[in-house]
């Protein structure tokens, strides 16, 4: 294709975007703010479109309900009428893809409305609703009947809303959310009431992808999948919904169009399937099989489902000088890769589109990094499924909350250092969404860390947490206070220092833990024309051009070669991309400017992980 015609076929491209925003008068983007350039490609027709749970996939019987829904904000003792305009779902209501672009808080409501309808191929069959995420209380109601109530911004949930439908004709959705942002007692990550500095603009109500699907009244509720490349072999356990005794699950798992292992069994016990001589996943080889669960009523099939998953093992295990380290498939891989806040200037928590949300993954594979440390939020369900795709380590923290105990950076000093005296309702709202964030995301390859705290925000009954965080998944590594505080627990004693690159000590922590730098760098280089607001942006250690910064990162990529054989495991770049008024990112905040060639970064990177630590077998 030449320049001329790629040209012209991008001019095309966006006339057509424009033209599908301006057909609906009712929804336009909120101004004043920059924007990302996937912002023009939402059409508010057809938002958001692809299946949003790529590991757990019935294809045919489902309908995204994303689009323009009637919405209102009203006072907490009100029951309005929901009038007051458009809002475009899933796009929080302070978003400028929203189109509404306005704040709720802890004294308001927000309430949406949609009517649809169900497909005549779903009729006589159980129909599902799923919300991908919603901040934070929501209340469901159906046909003016409520289904439910959820609390929990981060994790998926669903409702059986088969009772509650008109037998043909409109049905009539209705969300009510309560969110109190930074003023309760609920995890909430980065978001607060009053942005500033590395606290960001509030997000409150639907932010994932809402849809609908039928099953059968017996159906595959949900799966869990083991791999074990020691044994090569994998278990699966499937959870059924209305199956009656004598009901069998068959499983296969497929390389290609090629199948590799099979197996029947019940359901609700796990399920293990031989996987012969098994293709481990990598950063470098990032293999995936095919998974096919398959419900059986007297041997007729009455489910199916399609997944996928890896062979792989994430575990620590001593060099040759006695030092703990983080394993993949049983050797030392060094672990590199940036914090990724997950933020965007448009869409906030949600990505405007599907290509968006790929490209940071992409990005940062292009520029060399092995892992993602995804920092204080969770991501949509095919975020990961790109991660996977790509061969990206990634690290999950759980989002925070609850803050105001102090906090003791430096690892076996007993100071400033205190866990937070939460209430015994704070205590359970961090248990229960933390067990549904781990529930929602264990099968999930790419993810080798569970970081139940960061820096001391809300960091309560630590060893507890990291116990039962252990003992939940025990085929994970538990990084149980990235950047303090720190207690004998958990497998990883992860430091946080800005600018530069520093460890703990290998002689007083690395006989019994991992070493990691969690976070450093923060490197800032304002870009004029890309910048959230024009004044009082900064990063950690501020440069004027894209030379001067690419230098000081070089300087500290030639430390962080000296560390790795003392023992330093991994370290994480702060950050992906700018946030609001943080510069400090490899990317400006609306992705229109990468301020590091990809190319050098990867030469630098390449480095890193030749570095040679033999470990004990």
């Amino acid at each position: 294709m030449n320049k001329k015609v790629s040209i012209i076929l991008s001019l095309l491209g966006l006339s057509l975007s424009l033209s599908a925003q301006q057909q609906d008068k009712s929804w336009s983007m909120v101004k004043g703010k920059i924007s990302s350039p996937w912002a023009l490609d939402v059409n508010p027709k057809n938002v958001l479109p692809e299946y949003p749970r790529p590991q757990f996939e019935r294809t045919g019987n489902w309908k995204n309900l994303n689009g323009l829904w009637d919405y209102a904000i009203s006072a907490k003792s009100q029951r309005p009428a929901i009038n007051q305009g458009k809002i475009l779902v899933p796009f929080a209501v302070e978003s400028s893809l929203s189109g509404v672009g306005k704040t709720v808080g802890k004294d308001s409501l927000l309430w949406y409305k949609t009517v649809f309808t169900v497909p005549s191929n779903m009729k006589g069959k159980e129909i599902l609703l799923h919300f991908g995420a919603v901040d934070w209380r929501s209340t469901i109601t159906i046909n003016g009947k409520e289904v439910g109530k959820h609390e929990g911004g981060f994790d998926p949930f669903s409702f059986n809303i088969t009772p509650f439908l008109n037998k043909s004709g409109n049905q009539t959705l209705t969300v009510e959310v309560w969110d109190p942002t930074d003023e309760g007692p609920q995890p909430r990550g980065k978001q607060v009431k009053r942005p500033e500095g590395i606290w960001y603009t509030p997000v409150t109500g639907i932010w994932q992808t809402v849809w609908i699907e039928a099953v059968n009244k017996a159906h595959i509720d949900h799966i869990k999948v083991t791999p074990d490349i020691d044994q090569q072999s994998l278990a699966v356990t499937p959870f059924l919904t209305g199956a009656a005794s004598g009901d069998q699950v068959k499983i296969s798992a497929w390389d290609g169009v090629t199948k590799i292992a099979e197996q029947t069994g019940d359901g609700n016990s796990a399920i293990t399937l031989k996987i012969a001589n098994p293709k481990l996943w990598s950063p470098k080889t990032p293999f995936l099989y095919d998974l096919k669960v398959e419900l059986l009523a007297k041997n007729k099939k009455v489910d199916e489902v399609n997944s996928y998953f890896a062979m792989r093992k994430t575990s620590i295990g001593k060099d040759q000088n006695g030092i703990q380290r983080m394993l993949l498939n049983n050797e030392f891989v060094f672990q590199y890769g940036p914090l990724d806040q997950g933020w965007w200037p448009d869409g906030l928590y949600t990505a405007p589109t599907d290509a968006a949300l790929k490209f940071d993954v992409d990005k940062t594979k292009e520029m060399g990094f092995n892992m993602i440390r995804k920092h204080i939020k969770v991501e949509p369900a095919r975020w990961y499924y790109y991660c996977d795709k790509a061969g990206m380590l990634v690290w999950q923290d759980m989002p925070s909350g609850d803050l105001g105990n102090g906090w003791e950076n430096r690892p076996g000093i007993l100071d400033h250092g205190s866990d937070q005296n939460r209430t015994a309702e704070s205590e359970g709202y961090y248990k229960k969404e933390w067990n549904a964030i781990i529930d929602a995301l264990y099968n999930v390859p790419s993810i080798v860390v569970w970081t139940p705290f960061n820096e001391a925000w809300g960091q309560f009954k630590t060893v507890e947490i990291a116990k039962w965080t252990k003992e939940k998944d025990p085929s994970r590594l538990v990084n149980t206070a990235s950047g303090g505080n720190f207690h004998p627990v958990g497998d990883i004693i992860d430091l946080h220092n800005y600018p530069h690159p520093a460890m703990p000590s290998p002689d007083y922590f690395g006989k019994d833990y991992a070493l990691v730098l969690g976070e450093f760098g923060g490197l800032g280089l304002p870009i004029d024309g890309h910048v959230w607001q024009q004044k009082n942006n900064w990063g950690y250690q501020s440069f004027k051009n894209k030379t001067d910064l690419f230098n000081k990162y070089a300087e500290f990529t030639k430390r962080l070669a000296q560390l790795i054989p003392l023992g330093l495991s991994a370290g994480v770049y702060t950050q992906t991309t700018d946030v609001e008024v943080e510069t400090n990112g490899l990317m400006t905040y609306d992705r229109k400017d990468i301020k590091f060639s990809e190319e050098q970064m990867k030469a630098l990177h390449d480095k890193l992980y030749q570095i040679n630590v033999p470990v004990n077998k």
